[in-house]
């Protein structure tokens, strides 16, 4: 069976391009591996705090989210934090920073709980 995935980096631009279509300002906070990098969001609701997902596959294969803190919205010092152990571990790792105050997750797939 083969498992043909397009590359993270080709993967993030499509989705980039339609924040822009949708007004959704975002920042590339950390390049990863081109081919092979997972990727973290940095959902940013401003005085709401922030709330961090790292993608993940479930059992079946299907992309998804997994939230940090119990998916609880945080501190922006503690979602950096985070975010920088995350790198320390796996440099590999894309960050993409959402600065959205309607909370928007302009990703497909759910968030794994």
């Amino acid at each position: 069976m083969s498992d043909a995935r397009i590359s993270t980096r080709l993967w993030l631009e499509t989705h980039l391009r339609l924040m822009d279509q949708q007004a959704i300002a975002y920042y590339i906070v950390h390049r990863g591996a081109e081919f092979s990098g997972a990727v973290i969001l940095k959902q940013n609701a401003l005085a709401d705090g922030c709330r961090i997902l790292t993608q993940a596959r479930d059992a079946q294969g299907v992309l998804g989210w997994l939230a940090a803190f119990q998916g609880k919205w945080v501190d922006e010092t503690d979602a950096d934090a985070y975010i920088r152990r995350a790198i320390d571990r796996d440099p590999d790792l894309w960050v993409i920073e959402i600065e959205d105050a309607q909370k928007r997750h302009p990703f497909e797939g759910k968030i794994l709980e």
